[in-house]
């Protein structure tokens, strides 16, 4: 029997010679309890060096409240460093569970060939 990744994260460096470097962490698996921290850990190392900051969940296949609260951490350590935090390619599934706390309206949420660094 095949079980499903936890998470598996795979950070890429987009160059821009006008906008500036952004990383993009590609999301696989599940963001769940237990887990949170290697996403946390991965977002944390890039914030500093990074003006932009974007979690593609193509994905992301679960979300509960613990990879939910560390999102909403993440975006707060990234407000507070200078840096945009971005979604990108939100699942139905992550894309209710945003709405229904009422925090889709509070990220930066794109598909990703409109994806954009100001």
């Amino acid at each position: 029997m095949q079980t499903e990744p936890r998470l598996t994260l795979e950070t890429t460096i987009q160059t821009d010679a006008i906008q500036g470097d952004a990383a993009i962490v590609r999301c696989t698996g599940k963001l769940t309890a237990g887990v949170t921290d290697i996403l946390s850990s991965e977002i944390k190392r890039l914030i500093p060096d990074y003006k932009w900051v974007v979690l593609d969940l193509t994905n992301l296949t679960q979300m509960d409240s613990m990879g939910l609260g560390t999102v909403v951490r993440l975006y707060v350590s990234a407000r507070s460093a200078g840096t945009s935090l971005q979604l990108i390619n939100l699942s139905k599934r992550v894309r209710e569970l945003l709405g229904i706390t009422n925090l889709l309206h509070v990220f930066e949420v794109f598909g990703e060939e409109r994806m954009r660094f100001p």
